[in-house]
């Protein structure tokens, strides 16, 4: 059992979709379904690193906001206004700056300056992408799942092993939350307990990629696209199978280009 636990397909993959399917299906009720995304994480997280956060490494970082995001979204779900998707923003790209800190402060002056504000408008378009879903569940779950797996992916290419664990972790989780969709052809509440969670996990881990492995700069913006175009396609009333279709025609071409676009300039895989 230990040996299965510690096989990274296991970690990464099987673990979170289990963890996340049980939630999604326990916390629907409570109309709290949104958690089953960090719930798979967290499963992945235990069984990779545990929860030290000591020393406070920029991957630990993650994790850290990565909790604090589901956590600080659910009391939003009883705010309304236009104000809250800015501040979400602006709070994204602080995020990715207070978690690339350390590295960006061994660069000179004009390397700090563009990797910060590169990580930054990345994280913060993430966020803005994500919330745009926020109340439209079959979207937000479709997209995650593609911009979870992709990132992982791409991460992996760029050799690092924990990395591609967590982007590939958030995907799992979330292809167990479509799926729920799919079977039951019913939409599961998600709101930003989990369009957040998903767009701070997903975005500090292609930035941290970039920083510290052998990830193109030019993968990310092609990754940040995946929730704009589930946001943009139309989507006539139809089952949630042919809705979710629909949505890969256009979602996969892009995480295919991200990963191509990795494999091209590594060749590298990290396991």
């Amino acid at each position: 059992m230990h040996q299965l636990l510690n096989h990274p397909a296991v970690q990464a993959g099987l673990a979170p979709f289990l963890v996340a399917l049980i939630s999604a299906e326990l916390l629907q009720r409570i109309k709290l379904s949104g958690l089953a995304v960090i719930a798979g994480f967290a499963a992945t997280v235990y069984l990779v690193s545990s929860f030290s956060i000591e020393p406070l490494t920029a991957s630990r970082k993650i994790v850290v906001l990565g909790l604090s995001a589901a956590l600080f979204a659910l009391p939003l779900g009883l705010l309304k206004g236009r104000w809250i998707s800015p501040l979400l923003v602006i709070l994204g790209g602080t995020a990715a700056i207070w978690t690339t800190q350390h590295i960006l402060q061994q660069q000179n002056i004009q390397l700090m300056a563009l990797w910060g504000s590169g990580c930054a408008f990345y994280v913060a378009t993430l966020v803005w992408g994500m919330d745009k879903l926020e109340k439209e569940p079959l979207r937000a779950a479709h997209a995650a799942t593609v911009l979870g797996l992709s990132t992982g992916v791409s991460a992996l290419l760029g050799a690092s092993g924990l990395l591609g664990q967590f982007g590939l972790a958030i995907g799992s989780a979330a292809a167990a939350h479509l799926l729920v969709q799919i079977i039951s052809n019913q939409t599961l509440p998600t709101g930003r307990t989990f369009t957040l969670t998903v767009s701070i996990i997903t975005g500090l881990t292609g930035c941290l990629a970039v920083l510290s492995t052998q990830l193109p700069w030019y993968t990310l913006p092609v990754l940040a696209c995946i929730p704009i175009a589930a946001w943009l396609l139309p989507m006539p009333k139809n089952s949630a199978l042919m809705h979710s279709l629909m949505l890969s025609l256009l979602t996969l071409p892009l995480a295919a280009g991200a990963v191509y676009l990795t494999w091209k300039s590594t060749g590298n895989l990290a396991y």
